[in-house]
């Protein structure tokens, strides 16, 4: 998996996150019904916003954009409803090609293993392949991938004619062409000619944004083993890419203003929230969002000062030792009681745990189905919750065990106010954070 959305679990309701997998799961059996198993590996995350952008501009809770799947090792052998149609075979072939192009450059470039002339003559083998099967699948829908094609092209041209001291816009602009056509294209499958214009300024911003983290996140590599980077090239230092990136996020929210959606809240928090944490990611927080968690509370008085219970950020009341424990399962739950993943309700007995042999016969199920690495489980000996491997390497939300983070009262009060989320529209509704209730 590669791109710069990558939506840490934790961050996402239950219903976004359910959405989120049906279309990273159905741009992956795209790729291997269109084009093959070995298309698989062009599975990327940023190419599933283009099966985003179809669906939620299509006819809300429609059937026909759904089929289930069958069992999968990433998701623990489970079977589950993955997205279909025009959007997931368009991600697909948009995926291709652009997996296409960067093999190409990696073998043009003789990085690593494609230095050596066997592997090279393999990968150019394969680009062919995918550049065919690619357009083929993308006229079905009517996308043409000459588009792609053609500003990868005129990437190479760009980089090499580039004089020193140049505008590092230059050398982004084939990427924004390429991202912006692949954009604005959604609103044709959907059938909304409307939305065009907004999203191809969407996309556009997008690929400039792609452009320059991969750029600032490579540019010590590239110095180190003397490969050419825009910013480096250009004399562009990392405080004007991060500014560029930054207007880049504020343009993208301003563009999704624009655009007519049937829901919009997978689309607004991968594309006017992730794309912000990717920013993060590469340059750090920005000097203001310290302050976003200092904002007027929902209460209407400052975080700092608010009554108790209307501030999540506040610490816990102190508990009584002399105060009984809640009896009853439907008692209510102090706030000093654990909760969340990992932690049982008051009153219920720990898990019964397994024997060394019904463990182990356990535990050796779980890995083959792959569950122990990739899913939520329970332990194969004490029954007890546990996060999978894969997921604890793509959180990055830095709240431990990633529960109870407050996400959805940031988004809220500042995305509400105009503050750190400028020109947000999100809302607690359509965030889908249920009312604030992290």
């Amino acid at each position: 998996m590669f791109g710069i959305i990558r939506p840490c679990r934790h961050r996402l309701s239950e219903r976004l996150q359910a959405s989120w997998m049906a279309h990273l799961c159905g741009l992956c059996l795209a790729l291997r019904d269109d084009h093959g198993q070995l298309a698989r590996t062009a599975t990327n995350y940023d190419g599933l916003i283009i099966s985003v952008l179809v669906e939620a501009q299509s006819a809300k809770d429609d059937p026909s954009g759904r089929r289930t799947a069958g069992p999968c090792p990433l998701r623990g052998m489970r079977t589950a409803s993955v997205a279909k149609g025009e959007g997931a075979r368009l991600a697909a072939a948009v995926s291709l090609t652009l997996a296409s192009v960067k093999i190409r450059d990696h073998v043009e470039d003789g990085d690593g293993v494609f230095a050596r002339r066997p592997v090279a003559a393999g990968a150019r083998a394969v680009t062919r392949r995918w550049d065919r099967r690619s357009a083929g699948s993308a006229s079905v829908v009517g996308f043409d991938t000459a588009v792609l094609l053609d500003a990868a092209a005129r990437q190479g041209e760009l980089e090499r004619g580039l004089e020193p001291g140049g505008s590092v816009l230059l050398v982004t602009e084939p990427t924004e062409s390429a991202t912006s056509a692949a954009f604005a294209h959604t609103a044709a499958l959907s059938g909304r000619p409307g939305n065009a214009a907004p999203l191809a300024e969407a996309g556009r911003l997008f690929g400039r944004l792609a452009h320059l983290l991969d750029a600032a996140e490579d540019q010590a590599e590239d110095a180190a083993g003397g490969a050419w980077n825009p910013l480096t090239a250009t004399g562009t230092d990392r405080a004007e890419a991060e500014r560029l990136c930054r207007d880049a996020v504020h343009g993208i929210r301003l563009a999704l203003r624009e655009v007519e959606l049937t829901d919009r809240a997978l689309v607004h928090v991968l594309l006017a929230h992730e794309t912000e944490r990717a920013v993060e990611r590469v340059f750090g927080p920005a000097s203001h969002t310290a302050a976003c968690k200092t904002r007027t509370a929902p209460g209407g008085g400052d975080t700092a000062t608010a009554p108790a219970g209307s501030n999540p950020y506040q610490s816990p009341p102190r508990h009584d030792p002399n105060q009984a424990p809640p009896a009853g399962p439907g008692a209510p739950v102090p706030p000093w009681v654990p909760q969340g993943p990992g932690f049982s309700p008051p009153g219920t007995p720990p898990p019964h745990r397994r024997n060394l042999l019904a463990g182990c016969a356990v535990w050796a199920l779980m890995a083959c189905t792959c569950q122990l690495m990739c899913c939520d489980h329970n332990d194969p000996f004490s029954r007890e919750h546990r996060t999978g491997w894969c997921a604890r390497q793509n959180c990055d939300c830095g709240c431990g065990d990633c529960s109870g983070c407050g996400d959805c009262f940031q988004c809220c009060q500042c995305c509400g106010d105009g503050g750190c989320c400028d020109g947000c529209d999100c809302g607690c509704d359509g965030c889908d954070c249920g009312g604030c209730n992290c």
